[in-house]
């Protein structure tokens, strides 16, 4: 009996010891696994996302090829919390708050006699305490909006009205970027004789306190009309290289053009950010070709339409703060003086195919990396380079592509005609609309009568409604206006007509000749319009169980 207990202990020893190898073994791949997880992990792009998952998104990437959603056209500043450095950031004021109001109108108070109410039996606009009222008035009324700067306020056309303009910011944007406004008061006198605002004019109405021209004659100086509306902090010149000496000791990234040329906007600015990611990765200055080939599907004519200007649709002046770029036809013309006055050549290192990566140039010393795209669709694509390992180390940088500040003035005029008080639907139709095997249920479900029945379940009636569409007929949306203030995009077409500031600007980029106000431009401002409503209705969301995508996409 002794024996045959002795004879099963090696059996269970042998059994615990199976276990406990077992156990080890399950950990010790559990942590090879978790290392190779950290080892490989790619880290996310500016917008909290990988570079897989942003593609998807962003563009809906096939095939190396895109499939665009042209509802919403994104940028930099609306997708990621703007950080701008120290060297380059704008001159910034500190918002004017209830609590520098108090202390402006302390100090006013300490450094003056007491008033008598008999001297206040007429406005004066200069008087520091009408600014005052008119500030407490801005920040209870317009909840939405940043003060940054206030200029003293002038005469309007009654002696109890002032004009006044101040600089501004909406809360919904990321970004720096200043705006103005200059609206018309009416004061009156309060309890212990203080200024009150009793009524305030509408967006733009204060029109005394718009800039005016002066010309010096004859030891004179008279007054002229005001100027004609224009934004001075717009700067988007083209920068020189400067000496030949500056350009030789350059580092230079320069993409020939590849076929994303003529493509839609979205692939346009994923492959011109790889390009840049490249250029920062690299510490190299971008080449950039301005010229760009708007694609079919934004233009009436539904033709590709060439030689539309790049500061047309994005700030130039943001990108040349954040990142180094330089404009192709300057870049070219020193390269060509160079090697026209110079026996030795500047050294150049061209690359023929994508699959050359980033990591592979690291190290290299020639003043030009010159990427070539001659290969056939879809290896001419400039966001192959970005691809597989490449796209661990190339980061895009959103952050440094913003929506042109002309276009961003007008969806701010739109929005300040409205007070900043409005919502907003956003209905999609166009050929989403007409296509029933993707969309089957899209066209009912965004027709006038489902969307009254719809839109007033989240809007209440009698609000501003701003429609964001891609609809092309102007009264589809008559019904709604019985219920709601409707506002369509062409309501304010003289926002961009013969007369608007934007007509005159990019008509200077277009050497005098007019700029068309096309399909990208529309979907770029009706896309921020929709982003500053306080409540927003989305088709594929609200309106209609259908998919973005189509059938079976959700």
């Amino acid at each position: 009996m002794k024996e045959s207990t002795q004879g099963t202990e090696p059996i269970g020893q042998n059994l615990i010891k199976l276990i406990s190898n077992l156990c080890f073994s399950v950990f010790v791949f559990s942590v090879l696994v978790f290392t190779v997880i950290a080892i490989t992990y790619q880290p996310p792009d500016p917008w909290l996302e990988s570079a897989p998952a942003l593609t998807k998104l962003f563009t809906q990437n096939e095939n190396a090829t895109f499939k665009n959603d042209d509802s919403i056209l994104k940028t930099g500043e609306d997708m990621v919390p703007v950080v701008v450095a120290p060297s380059i950031s704008p001159s910034i004021s500190n918002p004017i708050t209830e609590l520098a109001i108090e202390k402006s109108e302390s100090l006013i108070n300490d450094s003056s006699t007491q008033l008598n109410c008999e001297d206040l039996e007429k406005v004066n606009c200069s008087d520091p305490r009408a600014l005052i009222a008119i500030e407490r008035f801005n920040l209870k009324v317009f909840k939405s909006i940043v003060f940054l700067e206030y200029q003293t306020p002038v005469n309007g056309s009654k002696p109890d009205e002032c004009d006044v303009m101040w600089r501004f910011r909406n809360k919904k944007e990321k970004s720096w970027r200043k705006y103005r406004d200059f609206r018309r008061f009416k004061l009156t006198f309060g309890e212990n004789c203080t200024y009150e605002v009793a009524h305030a004019g509408g967006w733009h109405s204060g029109v005394n306190a718009r800039r005016f021209r002066t010309r010096i004659g004859n030891g004179t100086r008279s007054r002229l009309a005001p100027q004609p509306p224009r934004d001075d902090q717009i700067n988007d010149t083209i920068p020189s290289l400067g000496s030949e000496t500056s350009f030789r000791r350059g580092r230079y990234l320069y993409y020939s053009r590849g076929g994303d040329y003529c493509k839609g906007m979205n692939q346009y600015m994923w492959s011109f950010l790889c390009g840049l990611g490249e250029a920062m990765y690299l510490n190299r200055t971008l080449v950039m070709d301005f010229s760009i080939c708007l694609a079919a599907t934004y233009n009436p004519s539904n033709k590709d339409e060439e030689g539309k200007d790049f500061r047309y649709y994005f700030d130039f002046e943001h990108l040349k703060e954040a990142a180094p770029v330089v404009e192709e036809g300057e870049f070219l013309r020193d390269w060509k003086k160079w090697n026209r006055s110079h026996k030795r050549k500047v050294p150049v290192r061209k690359v023929v195919t994508h699959k050359v990566t980033p990591m592979q140039l690291k190290k290299d010393r020639s003043t030009i990396v010159w990427r070539q795209f001659d290969a056939p669709e879809p290896e001419n694509y400039w966001y192959r380079v970005c691809e597989g390992q490449a796209s661990k180390y190339i980061q895009r940088p959103w952050h440094a592509l913003w929506k042109s500040k002309r276009l961003m003035n007008i969806v701010t005029e739109i929005s300040g005609q409205m007070d900043w008080d409005f919502d907003a639907a956003h209905v999609v139709r166009g050929a989403k609309a007409q296509n029933k095997e993707l969309w089957p249920h899209l066209d009912y479900d965004t027709s006038p009568d489902m969307l009254i029945e719809k839109i007033k379940g989240m809007v209440r009636p009698g609000r501003h409604l701003y429609i964001a569409t891609n609809e092309p007929y102007y009264n589809y949306f008559d019904k709604l206006r019985s219920q709601y203030k409707v506002h369509l995009l062409d309501d304010y077409n003289v926002l961009w007509g013969n007369t608007s500031e934007w007509y005159n600007e990019t008509m200077q980029l277009n050497n005098n000749r007019p700029v068309e106000f096309d399909g990208y431009m529309r979907v770029a401002v009706d896309t921020e319009v929709l982003y500053r409503a306080k409540t927003k209705v989305e088709t594929f969301y609200n309106l209609t169980k259908d998919c973005k995508d189509g059938v079976n996409t959700c």
